[in-house]
């Protein structure tokens, strides 16, 4: 036993100790277990070990550890009473004994013996010379029938929830192979400083916890409070009756460099007509996925739906469709960064949301919202108008992190902190979120964290025609509308957009002629606003007159209720006409009271003056407000901003602007929790005051109330009120007015990209300066002389501006934003035989460039259309393009408009959109395009950088190897082949070694039909020697090659041997790189042998194998052979420095580099 003493010693040496004192120590110790005293000052210090009911896991295991295992000084709960029997044993050499306890086990049939494979460190280390190594055993629990987990109690006191027994078992006492073995220890308890959901424990079958009876209620109480208040859509429509679903599809993120905060738009992947539609999703589906997407990010622009998305989701679960949702917490950005930093958390979901019910016991609520986080979906409505908060993933500071963490009520948090510490999951720790934004806002911040990305894709026609006809119950008012619309074809593009198409509707309502239709943006707001003022009277009103003029609103609700039941339609074309006919009578009755003084003429109409007047300057500051709202990215007008009582019932009478309340209580009565919010699709959403039946009878009051915010109702006319302000206002001189202009910074270009709304205000104040002058005379209260001197400078400031402009310089979006910007000019009302808007479009179809690009620009509907009328007129002009439509996401129906224009020489665009496009035009029998489709149609060069790319190519190779398309025939036009096939000389293959093997096979198959094919670079693609096999079988088509690129591709002696077969019969090679592989000695020896039979090759770069000299003494040797070779660079560390230079020495073609 004296190797165990020794042993025993050395352990039992602690460091930084003098000699006698650990001997003093050792002594102490001896005495300390003479007396059968278990307690070990050299242990760790450890938790009291708890009851075998909550770990049923045993105190005793074979071969333990003395330092790691401690003995208890007390009987072990659950074991025998009897007392424990203590072996004392004492290794040679040592007068420390060593105690080991054995206790007695009540019930042998509830565990069992458990051979480990490997076994553990020891944990008492008992070494003896004659004795065999023998294999560990442990005692486990036997399996025992599964019983529902106990959920704890939840303290109403202070939202804590009673600890749960944790496990008996010492800590650090086993190793990782047997607490594979043992059963799971229990999960900590959720509690607000330890925020984790009790289902993490098997993400397979998440335990849900039980809710107590009070929060189910509540739960309850909110589904039926929402389904009520997410109803209300614009003008009185109502969801359940009104909403057409659009389609949602995924987006795919491009993750390149090391900046991954920079602007989102540049890094989403814009694909095809075709492949958006295969990656559409279903609403129902967006939160689906193998492990949860916790992480989304709702996209689309100004209009297109999102929060009218938002809403149908928030009914969906109201009505049990989102089942794995217990709690939905409606968060909106614009209202939150107005208010002041007095929430807490608690505060914040169950006070501050959107929709949020009255709760009875918000204490007990929130307990439930913490034990279960991975039940709870938080959406963010408004995230890109969140201010100066671009630091919102930026890590907190510790002290702030655990004041978030404890969750007290009594600290009070920014909404920053907040919103920061839920996006952080420092609060809310797996909770589901879902981010609303536009592609060039704050989103940004979240690309490296957002799991999923989802793109709110607009009206289709169809959708058109079908939220048209839920418009329009009358059915002869809905095919009149319907008429009307299809024979105005940008207008008819413009209600791609929800938003607009909601306008669109408002006009048509009113329309008596397609004739009287707007044929622009800028006459579509303007014509909005117009039938806005008429409505309210077209004289700014107190808050009593703006009761009395809303005294036909309830009529016009209980349209709207009748509307959604199939019995009320019949009748609501009638009902309607009675209340316009009301509306007629209260106006003769308002004109009746107004001329009751015909005796007085010059007192009517001074009268009339004045108010026209008061008119004009409300409406000035109505446009001074829009465009401070637009400079600073905001929708919302600042509290601090100094409304008058005038100015706000202006605005909210003509609908303006809406006022909504933003603090709430949680004991508030159920109609003052109502969500007054604006839609984002459609330009409204909730219920605006004045414009619902739950603000009747008390718009006084609130027009005086503080808490209420204005905001603007509608996104579109508050871009078209901000130009208005900068055209017409005296207070925007002429070198402001321009600087105001677009494409200031010169020859570069812009770096950043302009937001939405500014590039809408700067097209409407083009498209205002060359209006017609007569229809602008309710906007401005200038004399005709000072309007027509300020239009003609600032129009001449224009004009002079855009002839300035170097097309060449400008970037592709900046080109369509000028095709936008013309176009809104285009329709210039004619005075004195100047039409200024044809000037501008003519100078703009002769200066475009003949190879005109939209790659990375997204291309919507109205885009295409103004992009078509400036080639048209370049036609005019004698003009023709090349067009690359490539990753722009044009619609297929857009794309035939373009392809159509008989000056367009060649076009590039997504391949499956393409063929598609074909077949249509095969189906329908239209040879005469489809020639022209085909035969103009160019892929060269190619850059596949996704793997459908690759698969597109393939199909579009299969076409041109059969002549055919799909199992059609397609008579003289495919007999030929696909000239874009036989016409692509370059193939770059750069997928990366991530996408790459996905693509490989499909590239290995579609190779043999690329004949013409001259330059094929599958640089860093990892294909080995196995895919450089195949290369090899496919290289025996390709008789044109002239460069290969196979650097970085990890091919080793075996695969230069294959490639080299197939090298030597390559008539037209000249440049071959292998750079950076695995190519060794024998690599390179069989490349030299092939070396001399490539007779037209140039340069042949093997840098950064795995030669050493005899390798590149092979290759230089093989080189006095080739007398054609130029250069051959082939160092690597494993050259000696001395041979690279003899042999540099003996053929100065050896580079380097």
């Amino acid at each position: 036993m004296s190797d165990l003493a020794n042993e025993q010693r050395e352990q039992s040496k602690p460091t930084g100790q003098i000699k006698p004192k650990r001997k003093r120590q050792r002594d102490t110790l001896s005495k300390q277990y003479t007396k059968g005293n278990s307690r070990v000052k050299r242990q760790k210090a450890i938790d009291p070990p708890k009851s075998l009911e909550a770990t049923a896991e045993p105190a005793f295991m074979h071969g333990a550890d003395a330092e790691a295992v401690p003995v208890p000084a007390e009987p072990v709960k659950g074991f025998s009473s009897t007392p424990p029997g203590i072996l004392q044993v004492f290794p040679s050499q040592s007068t420390s004994p060593i105690p080991i306890q054995f206790i007695t086990i009540p019930d042998s049939s509830a565990y069992k013996v458990v051979q480990l494979s490997s076994p553990p460190p020891p944990l008492i280390r008992l070494p003896l010379h004659s004795a065999a190594v023998m294999p560990t055993y442990i005692f486990v629990p036997a399996p025992s029938p599964t019983r529902q987990r106990q959920v704890p109690p939840l303290s109403p006191a202070d939202g804590a929830v009673a600890p749960v027994l944790t496990s008996s078992f010492q800590p650090g006492s086993m190793s990782d192979t047997a607490c594979k073995a043992m059963s799971p220890t229990a999960a900590p308890p959720p509690s607000p400083t330890n925020e984790m959901s009790q289902c993490k424990e098997s993400p397979k079958s998440p335990t849900v916890l039980e809710i107590p009876q009070a929060v189910k209620d509540y739960i309850q109480q909110s589904k039926t409070h929402m389904s009520q208040a997410c109803q209300h859509m614009e003008a009185g429509l109502r969801l359940s009756a009104h909403y057409v679903e659009v389609s949602v599809s995924q987006r795919e993120i491009l993750r390149s460099g090391k900046n991954t905060n920079r602007c989102l738009e540049k890094e989403l992947i814009i694909t095809g007509d075709i492949d958006r539609q295969k990656t559409s999703v279903g609403q129902s589906q967006i939160f689906d996925g193998p492990n949860g997407k916790r992480y989304n990010l709702l996209l689309g622009n100004t209009g297109m739906g999102k929060t009218t998305l938002i809403k149908k989701l928030c009914l969906d679960w109201s009505k049990d469709c989102l089942p794995q949702f217990d709690f939905v917490f409606l968060l909106d950005g614009r209202l939150l960064t107005s208010a002041e930093p007095v929430h807490s958390l608690q505060t914040l979901l169950l006070s501050q949301s959107s929709f949020a019910s009255p709760c009875t016991d918000p204490e007990q609520v929130y307990a439930q919202v913490l034990a279960a986080p991975k039940r709870v979906l938080v959406v963010f409505d408004g995230f890109d108008e969140l201010r100066d908060y671009e630091m919102l993933l930026q890590t907190q500071e510790k002290d702030l992190v655990a004041s978030l963490q404890k969750g007290s009520k009594a600290q009070a948090f920014t909404v920053k902190q907040l919103f920061s510490g839920i996006l952080q999951r420092v609060l809310l720790p797996g909770c589901t979120l879902l981010l609303a934004t536009r592609p060039r806002g704050n989103a940004s911040q979240l690309l490296r964290r957002a799991d999923s990305f989802l793109e709110v894709c607009g009206f289709t026609p169809t959708h058109v025609e079908t939220y048209v006809s839920q418009y329009f119950a009358d059915p002869e008012l809905r095919a009149s509308a319907l008429d009307f619309l299809k024979s105005c074809s940008y207008l008819h593009r413009l209600c791609w957009n929800p938003g607009v198409c909601h306008l669109v509707c408002g006009i048509l309502e009113q329309c008596k002629g397609s004739d009287a239709l707007p044929r622009t943006l800028t006459a579509l707001c303007h014509e909005v606003l117009c039938l806005k003022l008429e409505k309210a009277g077209g004289s700014a009103q107190s808050p009593a007159e703006a009761e009395k003029q809303k005294t036909v609103e309830p009529a016009e609700e209980a349209l709207t209720e009748i509307s959604n039941n199939p019995r009320g339609r019949r009748g609501q074309n009638k009902n309607r006409t009675r209340a316009r006919a009301i509306v007629r009578t209260d106006s003769r009755c308002q004109r009746a009271r107004r001329t009751k003084g015909q005796g007085k003429p010059d007192e009517d109409n001074v009268c009339k003056d004045t108010n026209r007047t008061g008119d004009l300057e409300l409406l000035s500051h109505l446009g001074s407000l829009a465009w401070e709202g637009v400079k600073s990215n905001s929708s919302i007008v600042p509290r601090g901003r100094t409304v008058s009582t005038k100015l706000r019932a202006f605005g909210l009478s003509t609908g303006l602007l809406l006022s909504q309340s933003f603090m709430k209580s949680t004991s508030a009565k159920k109609g003052d929790m109502e969500a007054r919010g604006r839609d984002d699709n459609n330009g409204t959403g909730g219920v605006a005051e004045g414009e619902s039946k739950d603000n009747e009878g008390n718009h006084e009051a609130l027009f005086d109330c503080e808490d209420n915010i204005l905001l603007w109702a509608n996104p579109f006319l508050q871009s078209y009120m901000a130009a208005v302000h900068l055209v017409f206002s005296r207070a925007v001189t002429e070198r402001s007015f321009l600087q105001t202009l677009p494409f200031q910074s010169g020859a570069k270009g812009r770096r950043k990209p302009q937001r939405e709304e500014l590039e809408l205000t700067q097209r409407f104040a083009v498209g205002l300066l060359f209006h017609n002058t007569t229809k602008l005379q309710r906007l401005h209260s200038l004399s005709d002389a000072a309007f027509r001197d300020i239009v003609a400078s600032r129009q001449a400031l224009v004009m002079k501006h855009l002839e300035g402009l170097s097309f060449g310089d400008l970037s592709p979006a900046q080109v369509l934003e000028v095709c936008n910007y013309v176009y809104e000019a285009s329709f210039t009302h004619k005075e004195s035989g100047q039409d200024t808007g044809g000037k501008m479009l003519a100078h703009l179809a002769v200066q475009l460039p003949e190879f005109l690009t939209f790659r990375g620009v997204p291309l919507s509907p109205p885009d295409v259309f103004t992009v078509e009328n400036a080639l048209s007129k370049g036609g005019a002009e004698g003009r023709s393009f090349c067009l690359d439509l490539e990753d722009s996401g044009i619609p297929i129906c857009g794309l035939k408009a373009l392809v159509g224009l008989s000056n367009i020489n060649t076009y590039r665009a997504c391949i499956a959109d393409v063929v598609t496009l074909w077949e249509e035009l095969e189906r329908r029998g239209d040879e005469s395009l489809l020639q022209g489709a085909v035969s103009k149609f160019t892929i060269h060069p190619l850059k596949a950088t996704q793997v459908r790319h690759i698969e597109h190519l393939e199909k579009l190779v299969s076409i041109h190897t059969h002549k055919r398309l799909s199992d059609s025939q397609s008579g003289s036009i495919l007999a030929e082949g696909v000239p874009a096939v036989k016409e692509l000389y370059k193939l770059e293959f750069q997928l990366g070694p991530e996408s790459g093997p996905l693509a490989l096979p499909k590239l290995w198959a579609l190779l043999p039909g690329l004949q013409n094919l001259q330059h094929l670079d599958v640089e860093n693609s990892k294909i080995g020697d196995k895919g450089a096999e195949k290369l090899a079988n496919a290289l025996v088509s390709l008789r044109s090659l002239e460069i290969l690129n196979l650097s970085e591709n990890c091919i080793g002696d075996q695969g230069v041997k294959k490639l080299g077969v197939a090298l030597k019969d390559l008539p037209k090679l000249h440049c071959l790189s292998l750079y950076s592989n695995v190519i060794s000695d024998e690599g390179a020896e069989s490349l030299a042998a092939v070396l001399p039979h490539m007779a037209s090759l140039t340069d042949l770069d093997v840098k950064y194998n795995k030669m050493t000299d005899v390798g590149a003494q092979s290759l230089g040797a093989s080189l006095k052979k080739c007398k054609k070779v130029k250069t051959l660079r082939m160092w690597n560390q494993c050259i000696p420095y001395g041979v690279f230079e003899r042999l540099q020495h003996q053929d100065s073609r050896i580079l380097w580099h």
